[in-house]
């Protein structure tokens, strides 16, 4: 006979976040401001495709970004120097970010007359998908030079993603990359996702991937 117990410690706090993030999605729906949670590796192209989109949203949209990192606020200085307002969250060595967390950074911001706020979370594949943040959608980048397999070696990021943006589209010559096979890959996983190729340097894919979320803003917010 057993002397202990056994405590599913992980499965507890998944439900309590998924609780919590459900609350702050309904807190945020009350007050008109959309959540994106974007998700990435390092380096492939987030900072460089939020400085892009702020150019093109800005006049439209007010919006505010809160950087998520281990450590530095070099996200962003760079943010904020592309016109848009900005926190920077330290996650104390976590490679994630949570539901209370989320909460606690846009408490500290403040959501008061942004439409949008994008929440560039901690760069890897594994962890932040594992944990919903509270967004209204998720989405993510894939850049080129980290291959056309990524789908099937990371499951679980590309099916709770709403939208795929297949970034560095002007170096797809210098690499082997299936863009049709990659489709496949994440369609597999997710059939519902969107998936937009984009450059964030070159601005190719951009008006399909500004409308997507100009649309979704829209109707979070109707």
């Amino acid at each position: 006979m057993k002397e202990f117990k056994v405590i599913e410690v992980k499965r507890s706090i998944l439900e309590d976040n998924d609780a919590d993030a459900a609350a702050l999605r309904e807190e945020l729906k009350s007050q008109g401001t959309f959540l994106l949670n974007l998700m990435s590796s390092p380096g492939a192209g987030k900072t460089t495709m939020l400085k892009r989109l702020i150019a093109m949203l800005g006049e439209e949209m007010k919006i505010g970004v809160m950087e998520a990192d281990i450590d530095s606020d070099v996200d962003a200085q760079a943010i904020t120097a592309a016109g848009a307002r900005a926190i920077q969250l330290h996650t104390g060595g976590m490679c994630h970010l949570d539901a209370s967390m989320t909460r606690q950074g846009l408490s500290e911001f403040g959501t008061d007359g942004l439409d949008l706020v994008v929440l560039e979370n901690v760069g890897n594949l594994v962890c932040p998908a594992e944990f919903d943040t509270g967004a209204c959608k998720n989405a993510m980048i894939l850049s080129v030079p980290e291959g056309d397999d990524k789908p099937l070696k990371y499951p679980l990021m590309f099916s709770v993603c709403d939208v795929v943006l297949i970034n560095k589209m002007d170096v797809l010559p210098y690499f082997d990359f299936d863009m049709e096979k990659c489709k496949e890959y994440i369609h597999r996983r997710n059939p519902q996702a969107k998936v937009i190729p984009i450059s964030a340097k070159e601005g190719d894919g951009f008006a399909e991937w500004v409308q997507w979320l100009r649309e979704e803003v829209a109707a979070w917010a109707g």
